[in-house]
């Protein structure tokens, strides 16, 4: 029982952080939505502002994510029609250089190279489908690469960032993602949550492992 009011506790605490820090930063950030909205209503590719995607959320649950919109539209249609940068695609952990990606805008070069694009996930925390800090929320796919750890590996809601982030980002793939995701799952409390977001900070102003 202890144990269990401990476990809700720590959620309810988070919960209050993330609608906190969420809507601060929704309002801090709003000059920067303007922006980015302005260089896709009157840029050299024009489209909607955000990008929607399924991802898989906690208890298996799907939902939409939001990120500013970094790519052509189409854009998966685009790569599959390119089977043999779909086959390097699908082999270098569902990711690609910028340089050699031919759905990234520039638009979306410089939002990545920053995080920028990340920011509309705020409203994702706000929903209640993320929290600041958790596993990076994943589409179906990749849930392969979790194996008998699924389960475990959804337990949690997903996170803006989190340990993975602060180890190398796009920089470590699988299997090493994995551990580096559980990690968190099994070690979570207040005290990791800042730590993974004060350095997360650090992350973003180098920008390592962001593309």
């Amino acid at each position: 029982m202890a144990k269990k009011n401990k476990r809700s506790g720590f959620e309810l605490v988070k919960r209050l952080i993330d609608l906190t820090f969420a809507t601060l930063g929704l309002v801090i950030t709003m000059p920067i939505f303007l922006f980015v909205t302005c260089l896709y209503l009157f840029g050299e590719n024009k489209g909607p502002v955000l990008f929607k995607q399924i991802r898989i959320g906690r208890n298996g649950e799907r939902f939409k994510i939001y990120k500013f919109r970094s790519m052509v539209q189409n854009a998966d249609l685009k790569l599959k029609q390119n089977a043999r940068l779909y086959e390097k695609y699908l082999k270098n952990n569902y990711k690609l250089e910028p340089s050699e990606d031919p759905r990234i805008t520039n638009v979306g070069k410089f939002l990545r190279s920053t995080s920028l694009d990340e920011l509309p996930q705020l409203i994702n925390i706000l929903k209640g489908e993320m929290s600041l800090v958790g596993p990076r929320p994943v589409v179906e796919e990749e849930l392969i690469e979790y194996k008998e750890k699924q389960e475990s590996f959804l337990s949690v809601k997903p996170g803006l960032t989190g340990f993975w982030q602060i180890s190398g980002r796009s920089n470590v793939g699988y299997p090493e993602r994995v551990d580096l995701e559980l990690f968190y799952v099994n070690n979570k409390s207040l005290f990791l949550d800042i730590k993974i977001l004060l350095k997360t900070f650090i992350i973003v102003f180098i920008k390592r492992g962001a593309y």
